[in-house]
């Protein structure tokens, strides 16, 4: 008998492989994800379980500028001036 060489099929086959791959590090991600606290599920905190937050917050006391209005102007015509008093002729 003649020896006959071995074939390797080398093209596929890979695909179960890649699939149990991608599912465990899906898993992977959504499990540091959650332990991390951005997924939150159920009400979980980190703290002591309460999910209420009391703020109080007092707002400044707001006021309008003052502005000052300067005076009117009088309306009343000024007094005409004295007439000047007659020259001396002298006699």
């Amino acid at each position: 008998m003649a020896d006959r060489p071995t074939v390797v099929n080398t093209s596929g086959g890979g695909g179960a492989g890649t699939a149990v791959a991608i599912v465990l590090a899906i898993i992977a991600i959504v499990a540091l994800l959650f332990f991390t606290g951005i997924i939150n599920v159920g009400g979980r905190t980190g703290g002591g379980g309460s999910t209420d937050v009391n703020v109080k917050l007092d707002a400044p006391k707001v006021e309008a500028p003052k502005v000052e209005t300067p005076a009117a102007p009088s309306t009343t015509p000024a007094p005409a001036p004295a007439p000047a008093p007659a020259p001396a002729n002298g006699g």
